[in-house]
């Protein structure tokens, strides 16, 4: 057993799905993902075994016993202790060569200049119900042209809505504007996952409240939505393959084991 580090050799598995040439590419791009809770934390782990080199990465909480169910970090020993920190130490002993920026405030109205610059593409790890940064983070996206990800973990599925440049935007989507928070969830749930197909698997309705700001989660989807979100960021960041946006998106749900392709016409987003 080697203690020697060598990216290529750390990687090697990934060539026959990518080349070499490609596996050098993503050593050189850099992810921004806000969140390290249930799907962010998932989203770096996964990145980082894909071997991209370099992340930003942002979070203000810490682990508790709640988050057990389904965040990769949290464990006995890390109770307590920041997401952020966490999960950069699990990445770095993936790949001891990673580049990674910490925002431990979180991401901010005055930290996105900094938390995008130099940033080829956005995954969205954050809370489900922080609506108004998510908002201003997707906004921040399509002035920039980054191009962002998004897969919701929903029961034991997952769903899916890329933003690219040049198309339709996050909020002509979705179309928070100055709605009350409450609505703007109603909207982001609806929009992703207009299908409804996870709806069958929640045998108790009374665990969802949107006004409550709560909900029920499961592992499965959280990593369910990293593998959509890597394969798509690799897609994305390769120029490599068909990539779905906005309206368009995808809506799996292992526990029914059906796959929906969905599509909002611009009077359903105006119904929203």
């Amino acid at each position: 057993m080697t203690s020697i580090f060598s990216y290529q050799q750390a990687f090697s598995r990934n060539i026959g799905w990518i080349t070499d040439e490609e596996q050098d590419a993503l050593r050189r791009k850099k992810v921004a993902i806000a969140g390290m809770g249930g799907v962010g934390g998932a989203h770096l782990l996964t990145l980082a075994r894909l071997g991209i080199g370099a992340f930003h990465i942002a979070d203000f909480d810490v682990f508790d016993l709640v988050n057990f169910n389904r965040q990769v970090g949290a464990t006995m020993s890390n109770l307590g202790s920041p997401k952020a920190q966490v999960l950069a130490a699990m990445a770095h002993d993936i790949n001891p060569e990673l580049h990674i920026e910490i925002f431990p405030e979180g991401v901010t109205e005055d930290n996105l200049s900094k938390f995008f610059t130099g940033i080829d593409l956005y995954v969205d790890g954050l809370d489900f119900f922080a609506l108004s940064i998510r908002q201003s983070t997707f906004l921040a996206c399509s002035t920039l042209r980054i191009p962002a990800i998004t897969v919701a973990p929903l029961g034991m599925g997952a769903a899916l809505l890329n933003f690219l440049p040049g198309e339709m935007t996050f909020e002509e989507y979705f179309q928070f504007g100055d709605l009350p928070e409450e609505e703007k969830a109603h909207r982001f749930l609806l929009g992703l996952a207009p299908s409804g197909i996870h709806k069958a698997s929640l045998i108790d309705v009374t665990t969802l409240n949107l006004e409550e700001k709560r909900g029920p989660s499961t592992i499965m989807g959280c990593q369910l939505c990293a593998g959509i979100a890597a394969t798509e960021a690799l897609k994305i960041l390769l120029n490599r393959g068909k990539v779905s946006s906005a309206p368009d998106g995808i809506h799996f749900d292992a526990y029914r084991n059906e796959l929906v392709h969905t599509r909002r016409s611009k009077r359903d987003t105006h119904s929203l």
